[in-house]
């Protein structure tokens, strides 16, 4: 895990880092612009809902093929299309509102694109840090792509909301921009991810990385307890949300209690190699299933935003490491002719079953109330650690070498 033989002689490590977190911020910026637009335009709240639910379902519906693709041809090609196609799209936004011509459908239009431009090169992103990293670094590299998520989460919004103050095309632009400078970096990597040649001509199949993953038992066991997690997660954010409100609390207070959040995730990744060292993959995974549980039920009993923003930071703290975990696992054990099928199997799994938090948790809050909704999400926190534990805690081949690529082949 030596930092410097990633930092700071690995160029095309380098590039491709500060490319993908450039982007990422950029996004991050646009996420909260987007709605912002939408009602400046006179569009309503459903509408608003609408673009981003437009970018979220193209994004789920092409992953697994976007993974196909990167298996099958030059990652770092496919990464350079997609941002250029990107740029190209988010660009309509300021050319089209200097010209007086931006409406509602072009905005529709910008994020089903940029949503399956992105389903193309997430994947290919992802996959691309084991080609340009040696195995040994990977952890390191994983490591350094977590601080840089955190950041652009915790900071992006923020900075978004200030760009659209000062003009509400702006953040589009900034956001174009950081597409623009992914794609100069991108063309200036000397060693170019490519995937193993010929070995994508073995399976074929859009499904080959859920066929993978599906006989991956230990594998499997925990990206199902992480996705159970994800599902809590999604749901508390909403719950969190109602919570503050219900209670008095106004919009920067809760602004500012949903921040603690990005806070958790920024020292998280920071202090990610010192909590590795600290915990095995299952020790690790037990001590989030038994702090979530813990918190989620004391957010039943306190609803004071000075309480609550502290136990989020503390909730989120060992979530890149757990991240970081769960990348290697992935990276190292599934075979190179599908690691992006397997890459995007592992995203649907986990992105697929957080969707339902909110509509569960808005039926919830509306049936029982405050304080038993939270006593649920802890309760199915609490559960599903009890039931994962021993597995858990017995299996210690999370961070195997990759098996034999002749077998996963045929899978």
């Amino acid at each position: 895990m030596a930092e410097p033989g990633v930092l700071r002689t690995n160029r095309a490590f380098r590039r491709l880092w500060v490319g993908s977190a450039l982007s990422t911020l950029g996004s991050q910026i646009s996420l909260i612009a987007f709605p912002l637009l939408v009602l400046g335009l006179g569009g309503g709240a459903a509408q608003a809902g609408l673009v981003a639910s437009c970018s979220l379902v193209t994004r789920m519906v092409l992953r697994l093929p976007g993974g196909q693709l990167a298996d099958r041809y030059d990652r770092r090609r496919l990464m350079i299309g997609a941002d250029l196609v990107r740029l190209a799209t988010v660009g309509t936004i300021p050319v089209a509102a200097g010209l007086g011509v931006l409406h509602y459908p072009q905005l529709l239009a910008v994020a089903v694109v940029e949503g399956a431009a992105t389903a193309v090169f997430a994947p290919a992103s992802t996959t691309a840090v084991r080609d340009v990293v040696p195995d040994g670094q990977l952890a390191a590299a994983l490591a350094k792509d977590q601080s840089a998520m955190a950041a652009a989460g915790l900071i992006g919004p923020f900075l978004g909301g200030w760009l659209y103050t000062v003009d509400r095309i702006l953040p589009f632009a900034v956001d174009a921009g950081s597409y623009a400078v992914s794609v100069v970096l991108l063309a200036a990597t000397a060693t170019r991810p490519r995937p193993a040649a010929g070995a994508a001509a073995r399976d074929n199949r859009v499904t080959a990385g859920v066929r993978w993953l599906a006989g991956q038992p230990s594998l499997l066991r925990l990206l199902v307890f992480v996705a159970l997690l994800n599902l809590v997660g999604s749901a508390a954010e909403v719950a969190m949300v109602v919570t503050l409100r219900d209670t008095g609390s106004g919009g920067s207070s809760i602004g500012l209690v949903m921040a603690c959040a990005g806070v958790g995730a920024v020292i998280g990744s920071l202090a990610a190699p010192r909590v590795m060292r600290l915990f095995t993959a299952g020790q690790l995974f037990l001590v989030i299933g038994v702090v979530w549980a813990g918190g989620l039920a004391a957010f039943a009993a306190t609803q004071r935003p000075w309480i609550v923003g502290p136990l989020l930071v503390v909730l989120v703290l060992l979530t890149p490491p757990a991240g970081i975990v769960i990348g290697q696992a992935v990276l190292s054990r599934s075979p190179r002719e599908l690691l992006g099928r397997v890459s995007t199997a592992v995203d649907l799994l986990l992105a697929g079953l957080a969707a339902l938090g909110p509509i569960l948790t808005g039926l919830a809050l509306q049936g029982l109330g405050i304080a038993p909704t939270w006593l649920v999400l802890a309760g199915l926190v609490g559960a599903a650690t009890l039931v994962a534990a021993l597995p858990m805690l017995r299996d210690g081949s999370l961070a195997a070498a990759p098996e034999a690529a002749p077998e996963a082949a045929a899978v």
